[in-house]
C-alpha cells in the first residue's frame, strides 16, 4: 500500500507514517526530541575572573576601557543561535575575541557580554567556540 493511501485512510500517527515511508519511527521521534531539547537553555556554570585564562582577563580590561580591540568583529552582535545563554532580545549580547596563544586566527575563545556594547554586564566565557559557556563573576 502506498503512503498516500495510508494517509488518506486517516493514519496520522508518527509510527504509521514512518512505516509507510519505510523509516524507523524511533528516528523520527528521536529527531523531534533532539530539536526540542536544543530549544531549551541549558544551565550555565560560573567562573571567577581569576580562574579564566590570562588573555580573558586582558579582554575584559579592553572591554571595560572601550578598546582597542584586535579584531573588527569584537563588539559585534552575538545572536545566541546555540541558545546556550538566557534568551534576550536580538542585539543584547556582544562578542569579543580572547586571544589564543600561537593561533593563526581568532581561535575558539570568546567573551560574550549582555547589555550596551563594550560593557561588562552579564558576561560569559567560552573556550570552545560557543559549545559551552561559563558565567563570569567579578
Amino acid at each position: 500500500m502506498t503512503a498516500r493511501k495510508w494517509l488518506s485512510r486517516g493514519a496520522r500517527s508518527i509510527r504509521t507514517v514512518a512505516l509507510a515511508f519505510g523509516v524507523s519511527s524511533a528516528l523520527l521521534v528521536g529527531g523531534a526530541q533532539a530539536r526540542d531539547s536544543n530549544a531549551q537553555t541549558s544551565a550555565v556554570e560560573s567562573v571567577s575572573v581569576a580562574q579564566l585564562p590570562r588573555e580573558a582577563a586582558q579582554t575584559l580590561d579592553a572591554i571595560r576601557a572601550g578598546g582597542p580591540f584586535r579584531y573588527s568583529k569584537d563588539g559585534g552582535i552575538f545572536k545566541n543561535f546555540e541558545r546556550e545563554l538566557p534568551a534576550r532580545p536580538r542585539g543584547y549580547y556582544h562578542e569579543y575575541t580572547v586571544t589564543t596563544p600561537k593561533s593563526r586566527d581568532r581561535g575558539a575563545r570568546r567573551i560574550v557580554c549582555g547589555g550596551p556594547p563594550r560593557t561588562l554586564d552579564d558576561c560569559y566565557y567560552t573556550g570552545d567556540h560557543y559549545q559551552t559557556f561559563q558565567r563570569i563573576l567579578e
